[in-house]
């Protein structure tokens, strides 16, 4: 199984002034793609900007046992039983050691539904699954 490049977060926050004018500012790095974000308030300190960054992640998902997994505490029970009769161990670990320190909010929709970013996530799953399919001479 090909391994998925890792996801880099960096986050900072700053101010001009203690209070003054603030910023934060983050940047997400998941191999050859990148995203900047940023924003602030017109009066506050570096503290209050710094804390600021930390934001919830929100990781919406058509698969309910996956949400379920983490939202009904699932997870917690399995890793209690050592995962007796459960697939798929190795990589609920890894997550589970992947997002230590993060606060993870995860969202059922239901697939195939309209939702556009699903769709196009279902899409590039689909895309990527086809190159490993083997064509018929």
């Amino acid at each position: 199984m090909k391994q998925r490049p890792p996801i880099y977060l960096y986050t900072d926050g700053s101010s001009r002034g203690n209070p003054g004018p603030g910023g934060w500012g983050v940047v997400l790095i998941c191999g050859e793609l990148r995203k900047e974000m940023s924003g602030g308030e017109a009066l506050t300190t570096n503290n209050r900007m710094e804390l600021w960054k930390d934001a919830t992640v929100h990781i919406w998902s058509d698969s309910s046992y996956v949400v379920k997994a983490i939202e009904e505490g699932w997870l917690d029970k399995w890793v209690a039983c050592g995962f007796k009769k459960k697939k798929n161990p190795d990589l609920w670990m890894e997550f589970i050691e992947a997002s230590k320190g993060l606060t993870l909010n995860f969202h059922w929709l239901k697939g195939h539904a309209g939702y556009p970013e699903n769709e196009r996530c279902d899409r590039l799953a689909f895309e990527a699954a086809s190159q490993f399919t083997k064509k018929d001479n």
